[in-house]
């Protein structure tokens, strides 16, 4: 007999419809919260990457990913004028045939779709969680209680859930001592499944373009040695953030600066993992991004999330008690999530490094061919990273 009969999840992006997925399989009733009105559509570009193509795959998925992926084809370093002074070709850093990318939209589409028996509850959220032993009261925000055997927090970053089961963020988080933001602009560069980066040290701006989606996709990260609480301020003050800090960096980033005021999906967030001596407490667990996010540096935030889902659904469906498939679940992750999140300063090292000489530098390595390839697909340490886990 499984562990859990009833399950609430909060968070119906990637975690948690992969969750329900693998739940509905094992004939254990999800029950899918989210505070969003609908599903979330469009997105930026994500990584299906090693391990998280053969979970995509069992559960048959797989065909719709490469069905939906971007069709970037490379990306190219460029000076204040535009010209190209470096190119990043696709399947450099991992296989193609094991990395695969996609808008976020997309794969949140397939998700749902693979958990047809899934109960999905929109515009909602818990406001209080009450573990009496053999369950877990939740209240939402409507005022309504419901009991369920488990409740599990894949609601990101700045987990409800966890906030609600674990306390304030603060003492979880590890700031990489940079901002990132994401939006939709026009595509004026005429881009067609290209991307262009432009960097001077500490920062990057961003365009690419994608057959999947009208318009194109801006990027500004910065780092910085002082974390603030921008990125819990208004999407006004952090648009004026980004113009004191970009405004006048050259290339496209005035541009995409004024762009930015129209943007219909302006993203920011602070570049930072979550780091937990524990994911479960009782009868709440985390998955995902709300228990060890690696950030987006590291690529591999969606691949955490489709292989923990996985996991801890085998995990459940394999033991009589909550506790002992808990505690199993994070057995198997933590050498997974530890590894990926290990890759996160590498990669923010290499989209924005910190000097002049380290953007040469970087570029001088892009232009040396084969021998780059061959080193990066074969020995890098995100390729290692994504393959880091047995799913048997």
């Amino acid at each position: 007999m499984a562990a859990v009969t009833n399950v609430l999840i909060s968070g119906a992006s990637i975690a948690g419809p992969a969750l329900a997925h693998w739940l509905g399989r094992q004939g254990i009733r999800a029950v899918v919260i989210e505070k969003a009105p609908s599903r979330r559509t469009g997105g930026y570009a994500i990584d299906v990457r090693g391990k998280a193509i053969d979970v995509a795959e069992r559960m048959g998925v797989l065909d719709g990913v490469r069905a939906a992926e971007t069709g970037i084809g490379g990306a190219a370093m460029v000076d204040a004028a535009g010209r190209v002074r470096a190119s990043l070709a696709p399947g450099l850093v991992a296989s193609e045939e094991r990395s695969l990318e996609i808008l976020r939209g997309d794969l949140v589409a397939l998700l749902h779709e693979a958990a047809p028996d899934a109960e999905y509850r929109y515009g909602t959220s818990i406001s209080a969680l009450e573990d009496r032993g053999d369950r877990v009261e939740a209240v939402f925000t409507s005022g309504e209680a419901e009991s369920f055997d488990l409740v599990v927090g894949a609601d990101g970053l700045h987990s409800n859930t966890r906030g609600l089961a674990f306390g304030p963020e603060r003492p979880y988080r590890r700031f990489l001592k940079s901002y990132v933001s994401i939006a939709t602009v026009p595509n004026h560069l005429g881009l067609d499944g290209e991307a262009r980066l432009f960097n001077t040290p500490g920062r990057v701006a961003a365009l690419y373009n994608t057959p999947r989606a009208a318009g194109a996709k801006a990027l500004l990260l910065h780092r910085t040695g002082t974390e603030s609480d921008v990125d819990r301020a208004s999407p006004a003050a952090q648009r004026e953030h980004l113009r004191e800090v970009f405004a006048g960096m050259g290339w496209e980033t005035d541009r995409i600066l004024a762009d930015l005021e129209g943007a219909p999906d302006f993203y920011f967030d602070s570049v930072t993992q979550i780091g937990m001596g524990a994911w479960s407490k009782g009868r709440t667990v985390l998955l995902g991004d709300a228990g060890y996010c690696p950030s987006p540096m590291s690529g591999q935030g969606t691949s955490l999330a489709l292989v923990g889902a996985y996991v801890l659904a085998e995990e459940l469906a394999a033991r009589d008690a909550p506790g002992p498939a808990l505690a199993a679940y994070e057995q198997r992750m933590r050498p997974f999530v530890a590894a990926n999140q290990a890759i996160a300063a590498p990669g923010l090292d290499f989209i924005a490094p910190k000097s002049a000489m380290a953007i040469r530098a970087r570029n001088a390595l892009l232009r040396s061919g084969p021998l780059l390839r061959l080193l990066s697909r074969f020995d890098s340490k995100l390729g290692r990273a994504a393959e880091a886990i047995d799913l048997d």
